[in-house]
């Protein structure tokens, strides 16, 4: 059971890994995690998420209105209340510009070819919304059929957005986006991509049934024992 104070050094840990990655730049990204079905926890607009204090954040209720903390709300934080709203499992969220991946989300290709087999089985795949303007409804609009049945979306002209039970599997998400992408791109220039057949799909499409399962049990578990309300579906 982890405290709202060891939620916020989460967020700083992981908005420096971003940083110091090379996934965000300046005053890039956003991160969230949600504490109770009536308060979610996230980064504030206007500061570099590698420099982030603790005390750097703002606690929002379910409709995005500020609860405390002295900052501005995220400008994305319509994208992290549509995620939460649709996906009861989802209990933080990543939004982050890794280069390569968004290459591929600027070029308009999605990063959904069954060509690696880590990928299938951790994401499935990872498709591209269209274009939404970001910090508008246009960009939730974009992405809302695609986050029930995803956990990582590229957003096309614009970056990536990925989400897990907890912190460190949205950034883990993340994180094999961006290497999905390297490769994805090696493929392309070496001018060959070898398909992964059909049959091997369908038994790693069976493994991350299996993951996942196993993963909201455990969310489950944990949530009840923390007292929410609200259970992973």
């Amino acid at each position: 059971m982890k405290s709202e104070r060891q939620y916020r050094e989460e967020i700083v840990r992981f908005g420096r890994m971003l940083y110091e990655r090379g996934f965000i730049a300046a005053k890039d990204g956003n991160l969230s995690v949600r504490l109770d079905d009536d308060t979610i926890l996230v980064t504030c607009a206007g500061l570099c998420k590698g420099t982030l204090s603790a005390d750097d954040m703002v606690l929002v209720d379910p409709d995005g209105r500020r609860k405390s903390g002295d900052r501005a709300v995220s400008t994305e934080m319509g994208m992290h209340l549509l995620i939460y709203h649709e996906r009861p499992d989802v209990h933080a969220i990543v939004h982050a510009h890794p280069p390569t991946a968004t290459g591929f989300a600027v070029a308009g290709m999605a990063l959904d070819k069954p060509i690696l087999a880590e990928v299938i089985v951790t994401l499935g795949s990872v498709p591209l919304a269209r274009y939404g303007t970001p910090g508008t409804p246009e960009l939730a609009d974009s992405l809302s059929p695609l986050v029930p049945h995803h956990d990582a979306i590229l957003m096309a002209n614009h970056g990536v957005v990925a989400y897990g039970h907890d912190l460190e599997r949205a950034y883990m998400n993340m994180e094999i986006v961006e290497h999905a992408a390297k490769i994805a791109l090696v493929t392309h220039q070496l001018g060959r991509e070898q398909m992964l057949p059909e049959e091997a799909v369908r038994k790693l499409n069976a493994q991350r049934a299996e993951y996942n399962r196993a993963a909201q049990a455990a969310a489950a578990e944990a949530h009840r024992a923390t007292g929410t309300s609200k259970r992973p579906q």
